[in-house]
């Protein structure tokens, strides 16, 4: 009498996840099948033909192929700059204890969940006279100012699991504090490394704010590329084959901190 209940479970069970598993996978699917359909008719191709047309034009287009240059370049700066400033910050709040470090570390987190619209102008006119509207390195330093506390709040909780006398010990065989963070401190916590570079790397990657801002006239990221294709007679196909294009940094991130990633949510849980 019981197995009856408990195979129906497992039955609603599998039935749940394959619709997520649909709702998920669908509109992907669907994405790929127009990237590689002409949706507009173009020399040698008609309409609706089965085609590599849309991702030779994204090869075509100069503007196109430099906003995909544009957003690895911030990305990446991004990426880089929150774990340079970021570790030291997340070694002093894990280590030292100072008066307000607790409420300063909730500030942080607070300033991070603020509605980057507020924000928005005052970045502008202060990003104008330094001459960093237009340039990646402008959206990849507004980037770094919004990532910054969730890669000092993520590092922290890595460093704060591993035993003072860790540090103790490496002190004592005569590291100094530069060479302990790179010989030993960073493989420690490579798992919580590769999970703040995954999260800085995806906040910065689908940011659309500060991208539209700050990106007037020139360094466009993918993002404002493909948001530019909508016109009064869009190319549905070339907009699915560039939205195709912007998911592969994403997935090719994913794929070589994987290992990290997984380990990282391990230890955090």
């Amino acid at each position: 009498m019981r197995a009856a209940p408990s195979l129906m479970f497992r039955l609603f069970r599998a039935l749940a996840f394959l619709a997520l598993i649909i709702l998920v996978l669908l509109p992907l699917a669907q994405t790929m099948i127009l990237s590689f359909t002409a949706t507009l008719a173009h020399d040698g191709v008609t309409e609706g033909q089965f085609s590599l047309i849309n991702y030779r034009n994204i090869l075509a287009t100069p503007a196109l192929v430099a906003s995909i240059q544009n957003s690895l370049i911030y990305v990446l700066l991004n990426v880089v700059l929150c774990l340079l400033a970021g570790l030291p910050a997340a070694y002093a709040f894990a280590r030292f204890r100072f008066a307000g470090d607790r409420h300063m570390l909730f500030v942080l987190l607070a300033f991070r969940v603020t509605p980057p619209v507020v924000l928005s102008l005052p970045i502008f006119i202060l990003f104008s006279q330094f001459n960093l509207v237009n340039s990646p390195v402008g959206i990849a330093l507004v980037h770094c100012l919004f990532n910054l506390p969730i890669a000092i709040w993520i590092l922290e909780s890595f460093i704060a699991a591993i035993p003072r006398e860790f540090d103790e010990t490496a002190f004592v065989d005569g590291h100094s504090l530069p060479s302990f963070f790179v010989r030993l401190l960073i493989p420690a916590i490579a798992p919580g490394i590769g999970v703040t570079a995954f999260f800085c790397f995806i906040f910065s990657w689908v940011e659309v704010v500060f991208a539209r801002i700050l990106t007037v006239t020139a360094g466009k990221p993918v993002t404002m590329a493909i948001n530019a294709l909508f016109s009064f007679q869009t190319d549905i196909g070339l907009v699915m084959a560039m939205t195709v294009f912007s998911l592969l940094p994403g997935l090719a991130m994913l794929y070589f901190v994987r290992n990290h990633i997984a380990r990282g949510f391990m230890i955090r849980t």
